[in-house]
């Protein structure tokens, strides 16, 4: 297996400690909820970087997790990375241009792997609606305790809607004080309409100097609550 390397930051305290809120949360969601997608209502709410620090965050407990960049659109999880040169994804793997181990990379965070989304493709729909995408997701399933899928806006294109039915459940990301809560509803129903579990809301971006609150010497945009549904 290829390896690549991570730009690894220390979060602040605040932050550390609601990954770890949003952690437990999945946790008690059931020990049959391996297979998890995490996507938004559109680009440049944090789903990615939530999908990734999560993804880290149960390597922690001693998890084997591999996260899987399905957002074939506009992938930005390469950027995360501190050497780019990723030869393989996913669209490679679903279009038959490379053997699955050539697409999946070891990381410099112990137990976590991931498979990059590859080169964009014409045709995403068709190759995340495809056998080949369906079977990839259950082999994974049976090789890691849990299945990180970093999905497309759901409020912007149907990719998710299509991902949602192979995963366990979804997590929808919704950027405080930019998306409106009609918006966001819809985005909701469009996920409860694949027949997923929606397994919670994350409110990301949380001004809490704007609400008036306070955590130690930090500022600004933070990870909120973890809204579970009833």
């Amino acid at each position: 297996m290829n390896r690549i390397k991570f730009v690894e930051k220390e979060l602040p305290y605040d932050i550390e400690e609601e990954i770890k809120t949003l952690r437990t949360n999945i946790q008690f969601c059931g020990e049959d909820k391996k297979v998890i997608m995490f996507t938004s209502c559109i680009s440049g709410e944090g789903k990615t970087t939530t999908a990734l620090r999560i993804a880290k965050s149960l390597t922690e407990l001693n998890k084997k997790v591999v996260l899987i960049d399905c957002d074939l659109r506009k992938s930005i999880l390469i950027s995360q990375v501190e050497d780019s040169t990723v030869e393989y994804g996913l669209t490679h793997f679903l279009a038959g241009q490379c053997k699955f181990a050539d697409a999946l990379y070891a990381t410099n965070i112990p137990r976590l792997a991931v498979m990059f989304a590859g080169i964009v493709p014409p045709n995403p729909t068709e190759l995340l609606s495809g056998e080949r995408f369906k079977k990839m997701i259950e082999s994974l399933r049976e090789g890691f305790d849990y299945v990180i899928v970093d999905c497309a806006p759901i409020g912007m294109v149907v990719d998710a809607a299509i991902v949602a039915p192979v995963c366990d459940g979804s997590i929808l990301i919704v950027e405080s004080g930019t998306i409106k809560k009609k918006f966001a509803d819809e985005s909701k129903k469009k996920l409860e309409r694949t027949g997923t579990s929606i397994l919670g809301v994350v409110l990301n971006k949380v001004d809490h100097k704007k609400n008036g609150k306070y955590y130690g010497k930090y500022y600004g945009k933070r990870y909120s609550k973890y809204y579970k549904k009833d």
